[in-house]
């Protein structure tokens, strides 16, 4: 993995960096790269509440403030800003407006990379219109100026469409501390985890790929 100047992350929830970028983002910590995770939202229509449910509906905005925070801890994240947009709204916020706090970020922190979702391909109308903030907000810079797009993909399509990941990251020297990304997230990942445990006792080797690489598409503009 090529060490960065910079790492900016823009994803729209808590959770969204520990399932499939979080063994990159400890490597560039690793690395001595300051990472900045800007999430848009706390989660707070998340449908799952623990197993069995410890959080309710008025509860669950700072249970899920404290696992992102949590989260960022193990990771090693020092700096992590939250937006304060509702979620499940990003995709009717003024893209504009979000698209320029964005641009704000990156013109204070000018990172080398930049990790969110490809728009389009990312399942979420959240992720989709986060992806696609991102993107507004790169283009508008020189081309020459543009730090390095990664973007996550998991669409059925995706890889019929924009090829195989351009990008594969082996984060096995750091598997714990993925693992205990999604751990931190308790209130959504409890059966999850339990799988998974399951999972890595019996080695499975799809329950091994997904926590030991971490697939990347570059951005075609």
């Amino acid at each position: 993995m090529e060490k960065e100047r910079q790492v900016l992350v823009v994803f729209p929830h808590p959770d969204d960096e520990a399932f499939g970028v979080s063994g990159t983002i400890a490597s560039h910590v690793n690395m001595g790269t300051p990472v900045t995770y800007a999430c848009l939202t706390l989660g707070e229509m998340g449908r799952n509440m623990g197993n069995p449910p410890f959080a309710n509906r008025e509860t669950l905005p700072s249970i899920r403030k404290y696992e992102l925070k949590e989260s960022a801890r193990v990771l090693g994240i020092q700096d992590l800003r939250m937006l304060g947009y509702r979620d499940k709204t990003v995709e009717f916020e003024d893209q504009e407006k979000l698209a320029k706090q964005i641009s704000d970020m990156i013109a204070e922190l000018n990172p080398s990379l930049i990790i969110t979702f490809y728009p389009g391909y990312s399942v979420h109308p959240d992720h989709d219109a986060t992806g696609a903030a991102v993107v507004k907000a790169v283009e508008q810079l020189p081309v020459g100026q543009r730090p390095k797009l990664h973007c996550v993909a998991f669409s059925n399509n995706c890889v019929e469409e924009l090829g195989e990941a351009d990008i594969v990251h082996d984060v096995s020297a750091v598997a714990d501390q993925k693992i205990d990304s999604i751990k931190a997230h308790q209130s959504q990942t409890q059966l999850m985890i339990e799988g998974m445990a399951e999972g890595l006792k019996q080695q499975d080797p799809e329950v091994l790929a997904r926590i030991n690489f971490e697939r990347f598409w570059t951005y075609q503009f």
